[in-house]
């Protein structure tokens, strides 16, 4: 599964915000953020040591060249080559090429505050906690991107996951990135590479069930840059989709309501479709008798008349040039979503057995 050396069960070294620190970034296709990624871990206003290890996968654009670049010009910054391009994979292969007791996990386009690793450490010597994170504070360049980042910070959105839309301290399922005790990574082996999207939550749930502790800290806010094309938002919640029906599939009751919205959403707009359609072709052709039939249009107008309400409200915030593509923007997360989650085949779960 992983490459990451299980130590002895139980042993939890003691932590202090002089604790080393091992920033592991798995990163493929990011030269348009990574350099900012890198320079924002760097400039961390943390007293212990830091270093930074880039996992690096195959990339179309300059991504190992810049990472190449940023290790020349800092010794506290390590390049490994990542054959696979897979995230859980770079992530492994990043732990074990790290080497102090707190690993925190951030990605080639999110962008830590000074304060971050300070904050989390203070986080997990206080709370005892295993993982600790805080909100991913989305935020757009674009007017597209923009109304993304809105989306991705509304439980209209993405419902009321705290990680996204903010909250107040304690324990939860997941958060967002991770600032992990080295102990607790080791303990369960890190990351199941078999979880292509998803692989944070689901090795959260596996620290949870050894007796772990999942903490999340507001005080946390990661920028993290959204996708900047309708195309690449839907292949994003669309891959979000079919893997959380992956851990359903594989940990039993961890779905809730949340993640069912918009597969039942999906499946309502479908059916009400399919049946209007079919009351107008009997209409049309002289059976009066299935006209009723017609009445499913109400289910696709009734979710559009939410998101024109859900605009509405949110215009008053916006510019409104993002508030015209707001409602694209929803319209793609809840239907990608809902369209994975649906279509998630069953030969994605860990050891099933490869399709003919």
């Amino acid at each position: 599964m992983n490459e990451t050396r299980p130590g002895p069960p139980g042993v939890r070294p003691a932590i202090t915000t002089r604790t080393p620190v091992s920033v592991i970034m798995p990163v493929r296709n990011e030269e348009r953020h990574l350099a900012e990624a890198v320079r924002h871990v760097l400039s961390q206003d943390y007293p212990g040591g830091l270093e930074v290890v880039l996992a690096v996968g195959p990339s179309r654009d300059a991504t190992m060249a810049i990472a190449s670049q940023l290790a020349a010009a800092d010794s506290r910054v390590t390049v490994i080559p990542n054959p696979t391009g897979l995230r859980p994979a770079a992530n492994n292969l990043a732990i074990k090429a790290s080497r102090h007791p707190i690993v925190a996990r951030v990605d080639g386009h999110a962008l830590i505050p000074p304060d971050y690793l300070l904050q989390a450490v203070r986080t997990l010597q206080e709370t005892g906690a295993d993982d600790v994170g805080g909100i991913m504070a989305a935020e757009g360049v674009t007017p597209f991107e923009q109304a993304v980042a809105w989306a991705m910070t509304s439980p209209a959105g993405v419902g009321s996951a705290r990680f996204h839309t903010g909250g107040r301290a304690g324990p939860v399922d997941s958060v967002y990135l991770g600032v992990y005790r080295r102990s607790a990574l080791e303990q369960v082996g890190g990351y199941d590479e078999s979880y292509l999207i998803a692989e944070d939550w689901e090795m959260n749930h596996r620290i949870r069930q050894a007796g772990g502790l999942i903490w999340f800290q507001p005080r946390l806010r990661v920028t993290y840059r959204p996708r900047a094309t309708v195309a690449a938002l839907a292949g994003q919640y669309f891959h979000y989709g079919r893997w959380r029906r992956v851990v359903a599939r594989q940990h039993a009751g961890t779905i809730n309501l949340r993640y069912l919205a918009p597969p039942l959403t999906l499946l309502g707009i479908t059916a009400g479709i399919a049946a209007g359609l079919s009351g107008l072709a009997g209409a049309l052709a002289g059976a009066p008798g299935l006209g009723w039939l017609a009445l499913g249009f109400c289910a696709p107008a009734a979710y559009l008349a939410g998101i024109g309400a859900v605009t509405g409200a949110a215009a008053r915030g916006l510019a409104a040039s993002v508030a015209a593509r707001l409602p694209a923007a929803l319209v793609t997360m809840h239907m990608s979503w809902g369209a994975g989650f649906l279509t998630s085949p069953r030969s994605l779960m860990p050891g099933a057995p490869p399709q003919r």
